[in-house]
């Protein structure tokens, strides 16, 4: 393997290790377990799909709707990377609110059955997730090689990893759904779109979501699109949502009640603003992200924010399939909660 490779291996390993820590660090914190009404910790990843939560922050909105309600609400915003963090972090009582992929709701959801019973509360938006590459060889996922790494957020768990697992059920069939596990890495949307733009490293593929992956392709002409999540799942679809456990639900109704209204509003906000939305997302994450760009993506009219979960049921009828889970849900309604807003949901 040449330098710049073995650098990149030392980069992964190192940041695969540095955001272990941070799940530990946070896992070990003396954040209460036992919900409290009042008390609201919300993990949240990196990408505008996390707009409506930076909306709601800068404004002040869960406060906002949590004093109509009688009831004051503190607010915390944790930033952890990969569906298995969150996850760990919600079993941990350490957040109450987790923010990440459809496949670790299903994933968490169907570990938890009977115990916890952590429900989906709502969706942030329907989103075109992008499998990118850097390499000119690679036109369709039937191209990668044992000499390709594809990064993603977290392998075999992220909705990212489980859409990629879908096609390739599809293409080798489901006997050879993970065929592509292999040569995927754990690395944060920034670094994964840092190693797409530069080159010349093992990272040839990334399986990204707003803005980095536009970043990616306008960064490197080379970078191309090789696989779209609405084609795999057959159409427009939520792929970032928020769950918690049902002790949550129930222990802090207020709370709850407060967070889902504000929600409401940020969406409501985003669609009547990009312009305002596009400035609350680069103020909250301190992003260089172009604004065009990024105005580009809130605009596009296959995105759309709204807290009504679409098209989810293709990833949970896959996963029960190859045996990712082991219920088999009958519809949305039994990973998400029968709130008012998911009840069209599908």
């Amino acid at each position: 393997m040449n330098k710049p490779a073995s650098r990149a291996s030392r980069r992964i390993a190192t940041l695969a290790v540095s955001f272990s820590l941070l799940a530990a660090g946070l896992l070990g914190t003396s954040l209460p377990a036992r919900a409290e009404e009042g008390k609201l910790r919300i993990a949240e990843q990196f990408g505008i799909v996390y707009l409506l939560l930076n909306v709601a922050q800068e404004q002040k909105l869960i406060e906002k709707h949590g004093k109509a309600l009688g009831q004051p609400v503190e607010v915390e915003f944790v930033k952890l990377s990969g569906g298995a963090a969150v996850n760990e972090a919600l079993l941990a009582g350490s957040i109450d609110i987790a923010g990440a992929g459809v496949g670790p709701l299903l994933t968490l959801w169907d570990r938890t059955l009977g115990k916890q019973n952590v429900k989906g509360v709502a969706s942030l938006g329907n989103f075109p997730y992008y499998l990118t590459s850097n390499n000119p060889a690679v036109k369709t996922i039937a191209d990668f090689t044992d000499k390709d790494r594809i990064a993603l957020p977290a392998v075999g768990v992220s909705v990212q990893s489980r859409i990629l697992q879908l096609a390739s059920a599809r293409l080798w069939g489901d006997a050879q759904y993970n065929r592509l596990d292999k040569i995927t890495v754990a690395l944060p949307h920034p670094e994964a779109t840092a190693a797409i733009i530069k080159g010349g490293t093992e990272i040839t593929g990334h399986f990204g979501n707003p803005p980095f992956q536009e970043q990616g392709l306008a960064g490197n002409p080379n970078a191309r699109i090789v696989l779209k999540s609405y084609d795999v799942l057959g159409g427009p679809s939520s792929a970032t949502v928020l769950y918690a456990t049902e002790k949550f639900r129930n222990e802090s109704p207020k709370t709850y009640k407060a967070f889902v209204s504000a929600l409401a509003e940020a969406a409501q906000f985003v669609r009547a603003n990009p312009e305002a939305a596009a400035d609350i997302f680069i103020r909250t994450n301190h992003s260089n992200v172009d604004r065009k760009l990024l105005l580009s993506i809130i605009r596009n009219p296959e995105v759309e924010f709204k807290l009504t979960p679409q098209n989810t049921q293709a990833l949970a009828a896959f996963m029960f399939r190859v045996g990712a889970i082991r219920n088999k849900p009958a519809s949305v309604k039994d990973y998400f909660f029968d709130d008012a807003h998911n009840a069209q949901g599908s």
